[in-house]
């Protein structure tokens, strides 16, 4: 059994988005309220706050707060259930040590935009879905949610509404190919298989680029805390936002392909944070979503049955395809020629070709270990 999200856009009326808004404004006080309440505990009393708790005190100001009374229970309880995983979260990276711990914080109203039904007082009926204390909802249902529904989330982003679902669902495993593929990432191109195929990468914020400096700097002429302001940031928010789902659009179908057609895809572990270290190609590579990409195949991978190797970049883009010997080339030289073998290519297809040479054979070491 795996966990799997659908996230769909629901069109709540007027009156509803205004309830919307309200529940998630009351559990962002509450959420407030019970991350005060557990850090004046534990610095007044050295006692920890858990679960139990923090249920309890949902339960009592419920009965005399009539905000709270207008939200489904449940609804209460899943915010000191997302403040525990904030502090689990917390406590392991201070016990990794390898990122930086970022204790739990208040959330102020541009930091806190969802809520959740755990388990109940939710009903998906075809194009209906029926949410307690909310009512009956449009929702556009672009694909069936399959498996048992788990809990649902309602969103809003930069003025609308999704309900994403977690279902409980098992894979999906599709037919064998027997195909195998290495690929390489790049600024020019998204990404280059070693079969020679191209994928072209979008450029979605390069292209839009000028138009979100002009919406930056209406944003920058209007008044803090007016009206027009606002609605300037509002409409650069939509841009941004379209922007991102431009690059996840492409990175969804690039993956659904490679996945489809190949049983093992192999691809370089790249170290994206220190690579954007570079000035003068950290904005191509961030507009790129290599990452994105590299998530997106792990998951849709995980599903169908696939594999996903991750091999070392070394040298993947300087060593012959054919004869194994070390080619230098400068980042700017996009043709291959190896002056031992006379191999003449792409450079990202020799570089994919060495990907999933590397890749075939750590996969065949692992099968003499085994």
């Amino acid at each position: 059994m795996m966990l799997k999200t659908y996230k769909y856009r629901i069109y709540p009326t007027s009156a509803q988005r205004q309830t919307i808004d309200a529940t998630i404004e009351t559990c962002r006080r509450l959420y407030n309220r019970e991350l005060e309440y557990k850090i004046s505990q534990y610095r007044d009393h050295g006692s920890t706050v858990g679960r139990k708790e923090l249920q309890q005190m949902v339960k009592a100001e419920r009965a005399i707060n009539p905000y709270m009374q207008a939200v489904y229970c449940q609804v209460l309880h899943a915010v000191g259930k997302t403040l525990l995983i904030s502090y689990d979260n917390f406590f392991r990276r201070v016990k990794t040590g390898t990122e930086k711990p970022g204790f739990p914080r208040f959330k102020g109203k541009k930091d806190y935009h969802s809520f959740t039904y755990p388990q109940l007082g939710f009903a998906l009926n075809e194009n209906r879905l029926q949410i307690s204390m909310i009512g009956e909802i449009k929702v556009r249902l672009h694909r069936p949610a399959a498996g048992a529904i788990k809990t649902c989330t309602i969103t809003r982003r930069n003025g609308r509404y999704y309900a994403c679902f977690v279902c409980e669902t098992t894979g999906a495993p599709l037919p064998a190919t027997g195909r195998t593929v290495g690929i390489d990432v790049g600024i020019t191109d998204l990404a280059v298989t070693s079969d020679g195929e191209f994928f072209p990468r979008l450029a979605a914020y390069r292209k839009a680029e000028k138009r979100l400096k002009y919406l930056q700097r209406q944003v920058s002429r209007r008044k803090k805390g007016s009206g027009r302001r606002r609605k300037a940031v509002a409409l650069l928010a939509r841009q941004h936002e379209k922007v991102a789902n431009q690059r996840r659009d492409l990175a969804h179908k690039v993956s659904t392909k490679l996945v489809q057609e190949y049983d093992l895809i192999a691809h370089e572990d790249l170290k994206v944070k220190s690579m954007v270290k570079n000035k003068h190609l950290a904005k191509s590579i961030q507009d790129a979503g290599w990452n994105l990409l590299f998530n997106l195949l792990a998951g849709k991978a995980s599903d169908a049955g696939r594999r996903v190797v991750v091999v070392p970049p070394a040298h993947t883009s300087q060593i012959c395809s054919r004869c194994g010997a070390l080619v230098p080339k400068k980042l700017s030289q996009r043709q291959h020629d190896c002056p031992h073998c006379g191999l003449s290519l792409q450079r990202d297809v020799n570089a994919a070709r060495n990907i999933l040479v590397i890749a075939m054979t750590m996969t065949q070491g692992e099968k003499k270990v085994s």
